[in-house]
C-alpha cells in the first residue's frame, strides 16, 4: 500500500535528483531508515563480543573479517532489496510461490526463533553494564533488582516500537531515535581509539594492514602470537599451536556470522513495505545500506578490536605473570585459562593432576584441581603464559579496567554508554523483527494489533532472562538457535538469489546480461562464504552430546525442503 507519506517521500526523492548528486545525497540522508535499523540489530551483544575477541587473538591483523563479512551482507541485503522494490510483494509470499513453501515457513520460523533466543543475552547485557559499569544496582544484584530493571528496559523498547507502527509523526520520531542511538555507539568508541591513537597506543600503518583480507590466518597464528608460540618447545609448541589455530577459525566464523543474521533478511523487506518505498526507492535503498549499517558497523567494530587489542593482545596481567601461585589464582585470566592448561598438563605428564592423600573419589576435586594448575602455571615460562591467555574471551569491564590508566575514569562510563546503546537497540529491534513475523504467519502484515502482540511476546521472553539465560539452558538455547540459523542462512541467501533469477516474479524488472552477471557471481560469493560457514559451524557441534540432534535436525530438514519443491504451486508457461 503506498501512502500519503509514501507519495512525499517519491517527490522529495525525484525534485532532488532533478537538482543534481548534492541535492539527491541530502535527501537520500534525510529519507534513510531500514539501513539504520539493520545497524541497530547488528551492532549487538555477538558483534560487540567478536570484536572484543579479535583484538585478543589477532591484534589489529584481523580487522579484515568484519570488512568482509558486512560487504557481503550488503551484497545479499541490496538484492533481498532489489525483489522486493521491484514487485512491490512481501517476501514471505514469494518465496512460498516462486521458490519453495518448506523454504519460506523455515525462514519465518528460524527468524521468530532467533528473536526469541537472541533477545535474551541482550537483557542480560545491558543489566551487566549497569550493575558492573555504572553500579546503578548494588554489590550482590537481587532477583528483585533484576526483575525490576528488566522490566524498565523491556517496557521502555517496547514503547519505542510501537512508535515504529504509528504513522506520521511517531514513526518519524522511530527512526530519528534509532539513528541518534547508532550515532551515539560510533562517538563513544571513536573517541576511546581516538585518546588511544593520541597516547601514541595505535600504529596507523598496522590498522591499514589489518584491513588488508589474509585467509592464511585460517591454519596459521596471528603474527602478534605466531612468534611466541616459535618460542616454545615443540611439545608446547604443537599444543598451543593447534588450539591458537582452533580457536582463530571459531571466531573467524562467529565473526562472519553475527555481521549478518537470518532476521536481518526478514527485517530489511518487510521495514522498506512499511514505509511504502518501490521501485523509485531501490538507489536510496543501496546507499542507506552503506551508510546506515555498513559503515556504522564497521567503525565500531573496528574500534572496539583496536582497543581490546591494544588492552590484551600478547598482554597479561601482573598477577597472571606473577611465579606465586596464590597471586596467580587471583588473575582474570586464570578461570579462563585453567581448563586448556589442564589438558596441557596432562598430555606432558598424565600423572600431573594426582588427587593428595586424604581425597577420595567422593570428594569435590576443583580446588586441588585448581591449586595445581596454578602451581603449573607460576613455573610456565612468559610465551607460554601469553599465548594460554589468548583462549580467554574478555567482557567490557575488564577493557574498561585495563584502558583506565590510558584512558582515564571515564573510560568506564565511555564503554558502559557505547555497550549499553549496542545492547538497548537490538532488543528494539529484535521485538520490531518479532511483530512484523507474527503479522506476517498470519496473513495481515498491516495489522499493528498483532504487530504490538509479536513485540510484546519477544519482549517478555527477553524479561526472563535471569531464569532462561543460564546454566545448561543457556547451552542447549545457542546450539539451537545458532545451529537453526546457521544452516538456515545459506538457504535464505539462495532463496534470494533465485528470486532475483526469476522472471515470473520480476518480469522486466529482472537484470539481463553483465548486469545480471554480476549480481549472480557477487551472490554466489554470499552463497558460498554463508555454507562454509553453516558447515563449519554444524561440524563443531556433531562432536558434543547435542551431535546427533542437531544432524537429525539437518537431515529432516532437507527431506522435507526436497518435498516442498514438489508442493510449489505449478506455474504455466506462456
Amino acid at each position: 500500500m503506498t501512502t500519503e507519506k509514501a507519495f512525499r517521500d517519491r517527490e522529495i526523492l525525484s525534485e532532488a535528483q532533478a537538482r543534481g548528486s548534492a541535492a539527491t545525497l541530502g535527501a537520500f540522508f534525510r529519507l534513510s531508515g531500514p539501513g539504520w535499523l539493520q545497524s541497530a540489530i547488528t551492532l549487538g551483544g555477538g558483534s560487540l563480543g567478536g570484536a572484543l575477541y579479535l583484538g585478543v587473538i589477532g591484534g589489529s591483523s584481523m580487522l579484515w573479517l568484519q570488512l568482509v563479512a558486512i560487504v557481503i551482507g550488503v551484497i545479499m541485503l541490496s538484492a533481498i532489496s532489489y525483489v522486493t522494490l521491484s514487485t512491490g510483494r512481501r517476501p514471505y509470499g514469494a518465496i512460498n510461490e516462486f521458490v519453495n513453501p518448506v523454504l519460506g515457513a523455515s525462514w519465518i520460523t528460524a527468524t521468530i526463533l532467533a528473536n526469541m533466543i537472541f533477545i535474551l543475552p541482550q537483557f542480560s547485557l545491558c543489566f551487566d553494564v549497569l550493575d558492573k559499569n555504572f553500579g546503578m544496582v548494588g554489590d550482590a544484584p537481587t532477583m528483585t533488582a533484576k526483575m525490576v530493571v528488566s522490566a524498565v528496559i523491556g517496557l521502555l523498547a517496547f514503547g519505542i516500537v510501537v512508535l515504529s507502527f504509528k504513522p506520521g509523526f511517531a514513526s518519524r520520531m522511530f527512526d530519528a531515535l534509532l539513528k541518534l542511538i547508532v550515532g551515539a555507539i560510533v562517538i563513544c568508541f571513536v573517541l576511546a581509539v581516538v585518546f588511544l591513537a593520541r597516547t601514541g597506543k595505535i600504529n596507523g600503518w598496522e590498522v591499514l594492514q589489518g584491513f588488508i583480507p589474509d585467509f592464511s590466518q585460517w591454519w596459521n597464528p596471528s603474527p602478534g602470537l605466531a612468534d611466541k608460540v616459535n618460542g616454545l618447545d615443540e611439545a608446547a609448541k604443537t599444543f598451543w599451536g593447534q588450539a591458537l589455530i582452533e580457536r582463530q577459525q571459531s571466531v573467524m566464523i562467529s565473526t562472519t556470522a553475527t555481521a549478518v543474521g537470518i532476521n536481518m533478511t526478514f527485517l530489511l523487506p518487510y521495514s522498506m513495505l512499511a514505509r511504502g518505498w518501490d521501485k523509485p526507492f531501490r538507489g536510496l535503498a543501496r546507499w542507506d545500506l552503506m551508510t546506515g549499517m555498513a559503515i556504522p558497523f564497521i567503525v565500531v567494530t573496528s574500534c572496539i578490536v583496536l582497543a581490546s587489542a591494544n588492552a590484551f593482545h600478547a598482554k597479561i596481567d601482573s598477577e597472571f605473570q606473577s611465579n606465586d601461585p596464590a597471586v596467580v589464582q587471583q588473575s582474570r585470566l586464570f578461570n579462563g585459562t585453567e581448563s586448556m592448561i589442564m589438558k596441557r598438563m596432562l598430555e606432558a605428564d598424565p600423572n600431573s593432576l594426582t588427587p593428595p592423600a586424604g581425597v577420595g573419589e567422593g570428594d569435590s576435586l576443583k580446588p586441588w584441581q585448581s591449586e595445581q594448575v596454578a602451581i603449573y602455571i607460576a613455573k610456565m615460562n612468559e610465551n607460554e603464559r601469553i599465548v594460554a591467555s589468548a583462549l580467554v574471551k574478555p567482557n567490557t569491564e575488564a577493557l574498561a579496567k585495563t584502558l583506565q590508566p590510558v584512558l582515564g575514569n571515564w573510560s568506564n562510563t565511555v564503554f558502559g554508554l557505547g555497550v549499553l546503546g549496542m545492547g538497548f537497540s537490538t532488543i528494539i529491534i529484535l521485538m520490531l523483527i518479532n511483530g512484523y513475523a507474527v503479522a506476517e504467519i498470519f496473513n495481515r502484515y498491516q495489522s499493528n494489533l498483532l504487530r504490538i502482540i509479536g513485540a510484546g511476546s519477544a519482549g517478555a521472553v527477553g524479561f526472563c532472562w535471569f531464569w532462561i539465560w543460564t546454566g545448561d539452558s543457556k547451552t542447549y538455547l545457542v546450539i539451537v538457535a545458532s545451529s537453526f540459523a546457521a544452516i538456515l542462512l545459506p538457504i535464505a541467501y539462495f532463496t534470494f538469489m533465485a528470486l532475483m533469477n526469476n522472471r515470473d516474479l520480476l518480469g522486466d524488472e529482472k537484470p539481463t546480461g553483465a548486469r545480471m552477471t554480476i549480481w549472480n557471481v557477487l551472490m554466489g560469493i554470499g552463497v558460498i562464504g554463508a555454507l562454509l560457514q553453516s558447515v563449519a559451524a554444524v561440524s563443531t557441534k556433531i562432536d558434543s552430546p547435542n551431535g546427533p540432534y542437531v544432524i537429525g535436525g539437518v537431515v529432516t530438514f532437507l527431506i522435507l525442503a526436497v518435498v516442498g519443491f514438489s508442493a510449489r504451486p505449478r506455474r504455466e508457461s506462456n
